[in-house]
């Protein structure tokens, strides 16, 4: 146990997030995911014991979202749904990563499944959780943690 430090976030899945550079994404997905097969030699942690929400959560209390790019949050839009549909544990991250102003709302971003699995394979690592809910999975993009410029 460290201080200050999310007790989900366990040695190994701290040694990824240290690793990963501006950029980089991770996937934190549902139990049904097909992290083996999608992860092609990527690192793959198991965090079985744990949703979505909470996993999501105690990764963005240490990793920075991408504020280059419109959108460093993604997730897995529910087939045969109408544009703008989100479910309620959808609407439940996404809420949780605006209220501790991580990102707002329209900074994540539905991509459909098979688009979804392609973007997947570009990842630098899954987090594989414990979540029931199926479309439960959601892509977060690496920012940086910086110094002001100097001019």
């Amino acid at each position: 146990m460290l201080k200050g430090i999310d007790p989900l976030l366990t040695p190994e899945l701290l040694r990824v997030l240290a690793e990963m550079g501006h950029g980089d994404e991770i996937v934190v997905a549902d139990a049904n995911f097909t992290a083996a097969s999608l992860g092609h030699g990527k690192p793959v942690v198991a965090l079985s014991g744990a949703g979505v929400l909470r996993t999501t959560e105690a990764l963005l209390s240490l990793l920075p979202l991408d504020q280059h790019v419109a959108q460093p949050v993604a997730y897995m839009q529910v087939s045969d749904t109408p544009a703008g549909y989100r479910s309620a544990l959808q609407r439940q991250v996404i809420g949780s990563i605006e209220a501790h102003g991580w990102a707002a709302a329209d900074q994540c971003e539905a991509i459909e499944r098979f688009a979804f699995y392609d973007r997947v394979a570009k990842a630098f690592a899954i987090v594989l959780t414990g979540e029931l809910q199926p479309y439960a999975n959601f892509i977060l993009k690496k920012g940086v943690i910086s110094e002001a410029l100097i001019a």
